[in-house]
């Protein structure tokens, strides 16, 4: 569909400051992206602008730079560490006569790479297509061509509206084929509902450490690397907390600044993961510099995603790698957890991480003293049934008394349950 130079291993990359902060990129992040991506870097061309420029992005003595130094270099592909129109890219390919790439291209390779299950596979397709939708003019340039004369004229509008119809059906066959996989993905989620399990989402900045993390929380292998976007699909696993009982894990995909529209977009149905989480577990690498813009990054998704006003936990990782920063427990004015450190790849302070998580889910709990007599001694069974049973004892009158703790919703129900009113019980 596309006549388009063909994207080899050696790049070139282009990184241009600006002076509006929202518009800056990292270099060193382009830099591992393109590790990320099986790309060798051979060069890398620096600049500064106020702006952009409409034709090449860059001034034209920085494009011919561009240009030579691809040629020097024997480069088959240009990677701009910012967003390019298409027509930016094909004014860049005619005068670097190679591939050019922009930042989202790039992020779109790597999750084309990454992506295993066949939900994963469709979400990256569908940000491929709305993402080349809107480049697909540029792929037919031959066939514009319209001359004068009776059987002279040129096919060009036909074949455009050909491939932009193909584009527009495939794009509507997987919207709704991920549909189905949502609504697969929401009766699982009533499920654990209705279970009242509650579900804690690994949440950060793409290389934080989510994945090992999630390995050494669960003793599961999901796949983690020293890479961006080591993860891609979401994966679930059931933990043992004290005092809640199971409770679900989720390691999601991780977020990047100027996260590509189009991948929220398609990424909509895994992120509800996060969005419907009774917990957030954001994990934060702290040996990086730049961890606060990390964080801030990340918190922006959070807010575009509408999953902002859900309780959050920060787990400052990479202890490791610091000095004199010892595992702990940070908490706020009412003494909850609001920050725990740990190094999750040399699994050190993960029984800090455990608990505190406990805590945070124990502002759903109910505990109780209750002192029943012997006439209802079948509750014994009812309490154990439900592993609720903190300590018990009898007293001299053959009186069971129980200090139970649960989630408020079971109390709830057991006193709807029970026969007689358990609150009349209670030991104040």
């Amino acid at each position: 569909m596309f006549d388009r130079y063909a994207a080899g291993e050696q790049a070139v990359l282009v990184h241009v400051d600006f002076s509006d902060e929202n518009s800056r990129e990292d270099l060193v992040e382009l830099q591992l992206l393109v590790s990320s991506a099986g790309v060798n870097a051979v060069d890398v061309v620096t600049g500064s602008r106020q702006t952009p420029k409409a034709r090449y992005f860059v001034g034209s003595g920085k494009a011919q730079e561009i240009a030579n130094a691809v040629r020097a270099n024997q480069a088959d592909v240009v990677i701009f560490n910012h967003s390019l129109s298409p027509s930016q890219e094909r004014n860049l390919e005619q005068l670097c006569q190679c591939r050019v790439l922009d930042r989202t291209g790039l992020i779109l390779d790597i999750f084309a790479q990454r992506a295993r299950t066949h939900e994963g596979k469709l979400q990256v397709e569908l940000a491929q297509l709305k993402h080349m939708s809107t480049r697909l003019i540029r792929g037919w340039t031959h066939l514009e061509r319209q001359t004068g004369g009776i059987g002279l004229r040129g096919p060009g509008e036909t074949q455009l509206e050909t491939d932009r119809r193909l584009l527009r059906e495939r794009i509507k066959s997987i919207t709704r084929r991920l549909s189905k996989v949502q609504v697969q993905r929401e009766q699982g989620r009533r499920a654990r509902l209705r279970a009242e399990i509650p579900t804690v989402s690994l949440v950060g900045y793409t290389n934080a450490g989510k994945s090992t993390l999630f390995n050494t929380v669960t003793q599961s292998a999901v796949y983690a690397a020293d890479q961006l976007f080591a993860t891609l699909d979401p994966t679930l696993r059931k933990i043992q907390l004290q005092d809640i009982g199971s409770a679900i894990l989720a390691d999601t995909v991780g977020f990047i600044r100027h996260l590509p529209h189009d991948l929220i977009a398609a990424f909509k149905a895994t992120l509800q993961e996060t969005q419907q989480a009774n917990l957030l577990l954001h994990v934060v690498d702290y040996a990086d510099e730049h961890y606060l813009e990390n964080t801030d990054q990340v918190n922006q998704v959070l807010e575009e995603i509408g999953a902002d006003d859900i309780q959050q936990l920060v787990v400052c990782n990479k202890i490791d790698r610091m000095e004199g920063i010892n595992p702990r427990i940070d908490r706020d004015e009412d003494n909850m957890p609001i920050r725990v450190w740990l190094s999750a790849q040399e699994g050190i302070g993960i029984d800090l991480l455990l608990s505190a998580i406990t805590e945070c889910l124990s502002t759903n709990m109910v505990q109780h003293r209750l002192r029943i007599p012997p006439s209802l001694s079948k509750l014994r069974g009812v309490f154990y049934e439900l592993n609720c049973i903190a300590e018990q004892s009898y007293t001299e009158e053959g009186d069971w008394q129980v200090d139970v703790r649960m989630a408020h919703s079971d109390w709830q129900r057991l006193i709807k349950r029970s026969e007689t009113n358990l609150e009349d019980y209670i030991v104040s």
